[in-house]
């Protein structure tokens, strides 16, 4: 099974290029990304993304914290385009799990992407609320899992494995730290990767050898010696 890329961006340019790629096929943002790349008015914003990315599936993240408010923006969001993944959260800052409008929204056959997984339990607990018609994306942190000493690897296989009961549903790795992360998803089924732009770029540069990769490390050291001009 092929990984699919997904870019994970809110930048209007970027977007706007990768959109072009044949190797991205869909898109992923969070409130954080958005903030970054300048946006003031959220809906506004999306909507700009969304006139740029016609075809593609795009997640769009709610940003409440309490159950009504979150509906409120989920089912809004979910009117922003055909192609809109609603983006919720596994639980609020408050570490409240969001099954019942997982659920809700299932039972409404809203695309959903659940994001800030970390662990095949969560997964476990997504899986048994979802029918098997509305189409599931569950975002697992793999990177910044790895940053505090955890391996995601376990975690993700057994979520697969989890997965493979509900054709709707898409195991996807997130929080790439690294472009060799692809090729780890891609060994143990995962669906789906997002990866900012530059990870993307050098995906699409795989396959140098390693005597080229030797002869521009050299190269590199020898160019950066030179303009400093060492002497010994």
């Amino acid at each position: 099974m092929k990984t699919k890329i997904f870019c994970d961006s809110a930048e209007l340019n970027l977007i706007k290029k990768f959109n072009k790629k044949n190797i991205v096929k869909g898109f992923t943002t969070n409130p954080s990304l958005m903030r970054k790349a300048g946006a003031e008015n959220y809906k506004a914003y999306s909507k700009k993304i969304l006139k740029i990315c016609k075809n593609k599936p795009i997640s769009l993240e709610v940003f409440a914290d309490e159950y009504k408010e979150i509906k409120k923006q989920a089912l809004q969001i979910n009117t922003w385009g055909k192609n809109v993944y609603v983006k919720i959260p596994i639980t609020n800052s408050k570490g409240i799990f969001m099954g019942k409008i997982i659920k809700e929204l299932s039972d409404q056959n809203i695309k959903m992407n659940i994001t800030a997984v970390y662990n095949s339990t969560q997964t476990k607990r997504v899986l048994k609320l979802i029918n098997k018609k509305a189409k599931v994306i569950i975002s697992i942190f793999a990177g910044r899992a790895g940053d505090v000493g955890k391996d995601p690897i376990p975690e993700f296989k057994k979520s697969i494995k989890m997965s493979k009961r509900y054709k709707n549903t898409k195991i996807l790795w997130a929080s790439v730290r690294e472009p060799y992360n692809y090729l780890q998803a891609k060994q143990i089924g995962c669906h789906i990767m997002t990866a900012p732009p530059e990870i993307i770029e050098k995906i699409e540069k795989f396959g140098k050898s390693y005597k080229k990769l030797t002869n521009e490390t050299v190269k590199g050291f020898l160019d950066d010696s030179r303009r400093s001009k060492f002497k010994l």
